[in-house]
């Protein structure tokens, strides 16, 4: 079977508009990142439920299924104030690994309902408790009940498109970077050759 990579790539990116920083807490330890996958999981408007997808790669993947809470946050895309603060989330959560040392204590924070950290220069957030799990090999999807929820501004969310264009040339760089070892875990659980389809 022969698929168009390319038709799929945009279908798919097209269901990602919204970069979410997530934050979990595992004992004493607090960690986030940036994901693009992340969404609603119920109809019922009186038990909300949100869904996450994190690669194994990533050292919140294992504090997330340790402690089975995270919280997830949307960032704002204005005023430019509050734009330039959720370019700061980006770029600290997105731009490194939790693994090298810690990436919250820059931020403003709280703690929420299970502990976990909650960023005050978000646009909004959802906290959750995980309550199933699906493993797709190089990923875990989350499933948590929503048990606390906060608007910090009014403004509109900020999409992805509009985020890189206004992140710094060497950031974007280094992101790319820092990406591969991801993609080529992410390959290897798979079962895929690390460097992509014919050596690419």
């Amino acid at each position: 079977m022969s698929v168009d990579l390319d038709a799929a790539n945009y279908a798919l990116s097209g269901l990602r508009p919204f970069p979410v920083a997530v934050t979990t807490i595992d004992g004493d330890e607090v960690n986030g990142l940036i994901s693009l996958s992340a969404g609603a999981a119920s109809i019922v408007p009186e038990a909300p439920r949100v869904t996450i997808s994190l690669t194994k790669y990533n050292k919140t993947h294992d504090m997330v299924l340790n402690s089975g809470v995270f919280v997830m946050h949307l960032l704002a895309a204005a005023p430019e104030e509050a734009l330039e603060g959720s370019l700061e989330i980006l770029k600290g959560l997105g731009g490194s690994s939790g693994r090298d040392g810690d990436e919250l204590s820059r931020f403003r924070t709280k703690p929420g309902v299970t502990g976990a950290p909650i960023l005050l220069d978000a646009l909004c957030y959802v906290e959750a408790r995980v309550v199933k799990t699906l493993d797709m090999d190089e990923s875990t999807l989350f499933v948590g009940d929503v048990v606390g929820s906060e608007r910090f501004g009014t403004g509109e969310k900020l999409r992805v498109g509009e985020a890189w264009k206004r992140l710094p040339r060497e950031w974007i760089e280094q992101y790319d970077t820092n990406h591969v070892p991801q993609l080529a875990s992410a390959r290897r659980y798979r079962g895929l050759p690390e460097d992509g389809p014919a050596g690419h």
